[in-house]
């Protein structure tokens, strides 16, 4: 079963979101996905409950990593957005096992993505698509200022069931 780290860094480098999950398949029914800032047992008014994703199978000593590794990751990103047009960077580093894959938006939000498995580039790129059009959605709330985390249950909602989709 893969397990996933999936980070979005603001412009002055701070952490918008984060969320830990494993891949949905094979997972056990009883399991939760992990979440910060926002707990996700929470389920939506007006959705049926569907299962989310399930926790990461990342071991405790690798999970105090995650975060350290997304942000020495933005020196490679912030290397690569000059040399190239595309929003989506794909697989930009591997350390200790870990794959990392990043995506830039038009205002310069990263999207940094780790995985312990050898995922198709393709539901990868899928996936911070996506999520990069439910986090549009958050830009246009009038009550959201950029670079403030990203607290809206329902946004987290939505990450971890295109997680489910594509991962």
């Amino acid at each position: 079963m893969s397990s996933y780290y999936f980070a979005m860094i603001g412009t002055k480098d701070n952490p918008l979101y984060e969320a830990e999950f494993s891949s949905f398949k094979n997972a056990p029914s009883s399991s939760t996905a992990t979440s910060s800032p926002v707990s996700s047992t929470s389920v939506l008014p007006g959705t049926s409950q569907q299962q989310l994703p399930g926790k990461s199978q990342f071991t405790a000593s690798t999970k105090e990593l995650l975060p350290f590794i997304a942000n020495a990751s933005l020196d490679l990103i912030e290397e690569q957005m000059w040399s190239t047009q595309a929003l989506n960077l794909g697989k930009i580093d591997q350390f200790y096992g870990i794959n990392i894959s990043a995506y830039l938006t038009q205002g310069s939000i990263k999207f940094v993505l780790l995985y312990d498995s050898n995922k198709d580039d393709n539901s990868i790129r899928q996936f911070f698509q996506d999520v990069n059009e439910v986090y549009v959605k958050v830009l246009l709330n009038p009550f959201y200022n950029v670079n403030d985390a990203i607290l809206a249950p329902e946004f987290d909602y939505k990450v971890k069931l295109l997680a489910k989709k594509y991962l």
